[in-house]
């Protein structure tokens, strides 16, 4: 295989890195943004006070697009024409499969936002529990990145 395509394809790892992390990000604060603006309508209605709070649902989420950003930028800094030709499946499989995984972190982690955005504002409790299930499921994010860099070599 030509030295530039293989450049190329291990390019095209890092950019699949952060492109699907990106999209898991905005389907995740998609989905706890459209919950919290239905938990807020819901207080308004019944004349209670709309906790800002939801906003920390919403945003949760994106982190995952700079995780996306940092294995991005790991597998850039290892592009030479040597580790290239020697590694351009592996960078492009990092990304793929890193990519995927933080994606489906921040959807599902969208999904939990939205869930404790509801209980949040119908309770006005429990803040801390939910706060807690959204960093269990950042965990899995943090090691999806870690676990993508140690592939890498």
């Amino acid at each position: 295989m030509d030295a530039n395509i293989m450049m190329a394809w291990a390019k095209a790892g890092g950019l699949a890195a952060l492109g699907l992390a990106a999209a898991g990000s905005a389907i995740g604060a998609g989905l706890a943004g459209a919950s919290a603006i239905g938990a807020w309508k819901k207080c308004y209605a019944q004349g209670k006070a709309a906790p800002f709070l939801l906003i920390t649902f919403i945003g949760a989420p994106l982190s995952q697009t700079i995780y996306g950003m940092i294995l991005m930028n790991t597998i850039a800094g290892k592009l030479t024409p040597e580790w290239a030709a020697a590694n351009w499946a592996a960078s492009l499989m990092a990304g793929l499969c890193g990519g995927i995984g933080l994606g489906v972190s921040a959807w599902f982690q969208g999904l939990a936002g939205a869930a404790g955005a509801d209980a949040l504002a119908e309770t006005g409790q429990g803040f801390g529990n939910y706060l807690m299930t959204l960093g269990v499921v950042e965990t899995v994010a943090l090691f999806v990145l870690v676990f993508s860099m140690m592939g890498l070599g």
